[in-house]
């Protein structure tokens, strides 16, 4: 007999439709898996028949084949044991149920048991664009799954379920939907906790106002580690849409119940991570820390001291806030849209050759900082040097909380909106918005002056008049004057005179 059901497998953090198809005829006992399957998948002949037997069910004894269509698409992952064994149960007349109009996924264990698995929220999603009204879930995944609204979710704790549901005789109760937090939680770290730095303060708050990208350079201890661990205090609420993509994102990496704090992400990699785990890779591709750290910060501590491939592979993404990824069949592209913040030494001793205890060679000096190129170097808004704060700036009293903070940035935020659009902010303008920019004389004056005098590149002074525009709108002004413009040029600065 033959029997049908479907599923979703992961590509990237989108779900693609499979649809699992099992015929059961006589023959010398056998069991094959085809249709392009991982390893995960081809080891799940050993969980279904575990699975089966131990919840009542007679595993067959004839030639089983499971084909997985379409049979040029990848399936990856143990989120096919359920169809798999449903289908099977169906084939071989012991459910009276072929599930054609639900949609099911999950991982068994050997006791039949339904463990939850990745990716639920996407493919929840995928059901409903299918047209689908039902889909049956691990237990652990149906606050997840029932996010998405128009879709019937049925939670499953073990393949015994089975019998009650497929003769109507049971049925599941509903689960609530997830919460998701669009702030963080009380007791994050608070900018307070930054003595002195007014430099540096001011410049995250323009780089949380406007989505700006942020280098700073200084030596150890000065306080650049906390700063950017507070970045995410001051930044606004998420939206409802941008919560359910960072959702989508975590579910697919099997990490949304490990979000306890909520609000936007905060990723912080290692710096030697290699350029896939930076910004994705793999077959099915997986998403990297870039995409991670969607509509969040990216942060990378010790700039100089990741690879140079790594850090050449974030120019795309950073300019289309997006990542491709090239396969067999079309390409993947997965979002990124993060603030890039990075701290960096001065130099390998961390003093800084201005300073006469610094005992590194010139040529060491050069190698050192030459990891980051001058093009990525381009690609970054805010350039800010900082010293050691003092000790009496260490002993003083905390500075301005996040939340006065917080607030006008929030404001400078409902500007850029109203401009721009719902979600958007001057770091997302295009060639055009920046170009319509309203300038004072005394400001267009000077961004001529610099840009001869300094050889800005074009894209730096597209930068800084995104920068200016980003200070106009914390100071409540419609147009860029001269004091805006020469704030921008500041802080793109890698020196403090």
């Amino acid at each position: 007999m033959l029997a049908t059901a479907r599923t979703f497998t992961l590509d990237g953090i989108v779900a693609r439709p499979v649809r699992v198809e099992v015929d059961v005829h006589p023959g010398l006992p056998a069991f094959s898996v085809v249709g392009l399957p991982d390893t995960a998948v081809r080891e799940a002949r050993e969980r279904v028949r575990a699975a089966v037997s131990n919840c009542g069910f007679e595993f067959p004894l004839r030639r089983i084949t499971v084909n997985l269509a379409p049979a040029n698409l990848r399936k990856a992952g143990p989120g096919l044991d359920l169809p798999i064994a449903v289908a099977l149960l169906a084939a071989s007349g012991q459910l009276g149920w072929e599930p054609t109009s639900l949609a099911m996924v999950g991982e068994l264990a050997l006791d039949g048991a339904i463990r939850p698995v990745r990716g639920v929220l996407a493919i929840s999603e995928a059901a409903r664009r299918s047209g689908l009204k039902e889909i049956a879930v691990p237990e652990e995944n149906g606050p997840e799954a029932a996010l998405i609204g128009g879709l019937d979710v049925l939670p499953l704790a073990s393949l015994r379920q089975l019998r009650g549901l497929a003769a109507g005789g049971w049925t599941p109760e509903r689960p609530k939907p997830l919460s998701l937090a669009l702030t963080s939680r009380p007791g994050m770290p608070d900018l307070a906790d930054l003595r002195g730095q007014a430099h540096l303060r001011y410049a995250l708050e323009v780089a949380a106002a406007g989505g700006h990208s942020l280098l700073m350079i200084g030596p150890p201890g000065a306080g650049k580690s906390l700063a950017a661990a507070r970045l995410p205090s001051i930044l606004p609420p998420l939206a409802p849409r941008e919560a359910l993509d960072v959702a989508r994102i975590a579910s697919a990496c099997g990490r949304l119940g490990n979000r306890p704090n909520g609000g936007r992400p905060f990723r912080a990699p290692h710096h030697t991570i290699t350029p896939a785990g930076l910004i994705g890779g793999g077959n099915p591709p997986r998403p990297g820390e870039a995409t991670l750290a969607h509509r969040g910060v990216l942060f990378l501590d010790e700039l100089c001291e990741f690879q140079r491939e790594s850090l050449e592979a974030l120019r795309g993404p950073m300019e289309s806030g997006w990542v491709t990824i090239s396969r067999t069949g079309g390409n993947r592209r997965l979002p990124c849209r993060f603030m890039l913040v990075a701290a960096s030494n001065p130099c390998p001793c961390g003093r800084g050759e201005a300073n006469p205890e610094c005992s590194c060679p010139p040529q060491a000096v050069r190698r050192y900082q030459g990891r980051l190129s001058g093009a990525l170097a381009d690609r970054l808004d805010l350039l800010v040097a900082i010293a050691q704060p003092g000790a009496d700036q260490i002993d003083g009293p905390p500075g301005e909380t996040s939340v006065a903070v917080r607030e006008r940035v929030g404001e400078a935020r409902r500007r850029q909106e109203g401009r721009l659009g719902p979600g958007r902010c001057n770091a997302e303008m295009t060639l055009g918005e920046t170009r319509e920019c309203v300038l004072e004389t005394g400001a267009a004056a000077l961004l001529t002056e610099c840009y001869s005098r300094r050889r800005l590149s074009g894209r730096a002074h597209d930068r800084v008049l995104r920068l200016a525009r980003t200070i106009a709108d914390l100071a409540g002004t419609e147009a860029i004057g001269r004091d805006q413009m020469a704030q921008a040029l500041q802080l793109r600065r890698r020196d403090r005179d």
